[in-house]
């Protein structure tokens, strides 16, 4: 398997990451547990939300070579399609909101990196675990990251999660295998935590 990015320095399994400036250690993070997944290169992966971000970009990087990004904004997937010039044809970018997407295929690696924390009903929570559960393979991999319990002014409408609170909407089919809390500081602003959490989904049981 191709490598995913460096792991972090003064990273725990499970606990609290160093906190740094900027988003890169949300990035650093993200790679990590993805890494931590052991997926092959041939995998397929979606990236929700995620065409503002560098994961996806990381990831071709690192030789993965099934990769898709959804995002319901149209200028970050043609800015990312700048970024990455000639390489962007070796993406599939979807223009969709998730709640309106059906997928068509399923993947080995989900990763979510700030959308599923902005479904602050329950209704909209469990329309994204419904998607999730129809998109991601059996024993699939959940990369995760939402504001954390401890965030004191989240920006924005969205809901502050634990792993254990995480854990409890995803549901029993996701078993949560490793999580830590990453702070971000921004240039005048407060000091931002945010939950990463690796799960692994539990292969359906034969019938009886």
């Amino acid at each position: 398997m191709s490598t995913v990015g460096s792991v972090p320095q003064d990273a725990t399994t499970s606990g609290r990451a160093g906190s740094a400036n900027g988003h890169e250690p949300q990035l650093a993070k993200s790679l990590e547990l993805i890494r931590a997944c052991g997926l092959q290169s041939h995998d397929p992966i979606i990236d929700v939300g995620g065409a503002a971000a560098c994961v996806v970009e990381a990831l071709l990087d690192g030789g993965y070579t099934d990769l898709t990004v959804l995002d319901g904004a149209a200028e970050p997937l043609w800015a990312l399609k700048r970024r990455l010039g000639e390489r962007a044809d070796r993406l599939t970018l979807v223009h969709a909101q998730l709640t309106d997407w059906h997928p068509t295929r399923r993947y080995a690696l989900w990763h979510d990196r700030a959308l599923f924390h902005s479904f602050v009903h329950p209704e909209e929570r469990q329309q994204y675990v419904e998607l999730l559960q129809q998109a991601l393979l059996p024993e699939g991999h959940l990369v995760i990251a939402t504001a954390d319990v401890e965030e004191p002014k989240p920006e924005g409408s969205v809901s502050r999660y634990s792993a254990a609170t995480l854990a409890e909407v995803l549901g029993s089919q996701f078993e949560l295998a490793e999580h830590a809390v990453v702070v971000v500081h921004r240039a005048g602003a407060a000091a931002h935590p945010y939950l990463h959490c690796r799960f692994r989904r539990h292969a359906p049981k034969p019938p009886n």
